[in-house]
């Protein structure tokens, strides 16, 4: 009798103990399809905010070419959707493992949830980005000097570190989402090349030295900053995260470069290159290149249908929201944007977690 009640006993035991291991198998599973499952539903790459190579803005307004150079770059490379899908969900995977508990799911959506300080630490510290210039010129006002760069790395460090001087012109609604990225920039070097090519365009043959330019330097560790003339009204354009090493950088026109010696007003105060870094660290337009109902993945940011240009008066309403018109994402004159948000600045604080496209930075 006691050994029936022995085996039944043992029987029983093994029954529990199966079944709280399937428990914990359960539980696993459910964690981890939990850390897997990101919304990427409202995802796009290609935009309309370029036909036919041309900008659809007045030849006086300011054009960046970011969004159409990726459209030629996806057209040329048939993995490059796939490669940006994949850092796309990484993004967001890196950014809702840091949220606290309730947080929105920073996909989109553009509303004001307030804010201003980071509720969880992302563990990645202060960010230093080493900066090679490549100068390209064609006459002494495109060899532009080693102070007009230099005060180009100074903008952006106060730009990406809330340190510069009209930020207190952030209107009350959005004071409480300026951002301190943590993000500083230092030179590192400068390349110039002397060229008699009065202009380069937009296919990035400026990036190679085979074509009269200047190579690419260490692309997983240093931001590469092309200065020549672009032709066309373009003040300048990035390549976002993903594309390839040979190309990686930002490309700028001499005179939209820093805010003294050859600039040209009024985009003469350093943020083409604080915009265009920006889309290098992978933020998109304020507006999302689209409609009402596109967007530009960052949830505090509202939803516009179009970019704003000039000094625009404040507040100026779309999508029935208020427009962040003072975002460096925006196309305001350099006197009227002085902002990134909170949202912008976990998205491109992203890219630099473990296995993101610029992790190699913090190494």
């Amino acid at each position: 009798m006691k050994k029936v009640t022995l085996i039944l006993g043992l029987a029983l035991l093994t029954v529990i103990s199966c079944s709280e291991n399937a428990e914990e198998l359960k539980d696993s599973q459910i964690s981890e399809n939990q850390e897997v499952a990101v919304d990427m539903s409202d995802f796009y790459l290609y935009t309309d905010d370029f036909e036919n190579g041309k900008s659809k803005v007045g030849k006086d307004s300011k054009v960046c070419y970011s969004m159409a150079n990726l459209n030629r770059q996806l057209s040329e490379n048939e993995e490059l959707y796939d490669k940006m899908y994949t850092i796309e969900k990484g993004v967001r995977k890196f950014i809702n493992a840091k949220k606290p508990s309730g947080a929105g799911n920073g996909n989109g959506g553009g509303t004001n949830t307030g804010g201003g300080t980071d509720p969880v630490s992302d563990g990645l510290g202060v960010i230093t980005i080493p900066v090679v210039v490549h100068v390209i010129y064609s006459n002494s006002q495109e060899n532009i000097s080693d102070a007009q760069i230099q005060s180009q790395i100074a903008i952006l460090n106060q730009d990406f570190n809330a340190t510069n001087g009209d930020v207190n012109n952030v209107p009350s609604e959005f004071a409480g989402l300026v951002a301190d990225s943590d993000i500083n920039f230092t030179l590192s070097q400068t390349i110039r090349v002397a060229s008699t090519r009065t202009s380069w365009g937009t296919r990035d043959e400026m990036k190679f030295a085979s074509n009269g330019g200047s190579n690419v330097v260490t692309p997983q560790t240093h931001l590469n900053l092309w200065i020549c003339n672009i032709g066309g009204g373009i003040l300048g354009y990035a390549q976002f995260p993903g594309g390839s090493s040979s190309t990686d950088g930002v490309v700028i026109s001499p005179q939209y470069i820093g805010n003294t010696g050859y600039v040209a007003a009024p985009f003469n105060k350093g943020r083409t290159a604080t915009h265009e870094v920006g889309h290098y660290l992978n933020l998109r337009h304020i507006w999302g290149d689209g409609r009402c109902q596109q967007d530009d993945f960052v949830a505090d940011t509202p939803s516009s249908d179009a970019p704003n240009y000039g000094c625009p008066s404040y507040p100026t309403v779309n999508c029935r929201s208020t427009d962040m018109t003072m975002n460096y994402m925006d196309y305001v004159d350099d006197a009227c944007m002085y902002m990134f948000s909170e949202g912008q600045k976990s998205r491109m604080r992203a890219i630099f977690g473990s296995g993101g496209p610029r992790a190699s930075f913090l190494n």
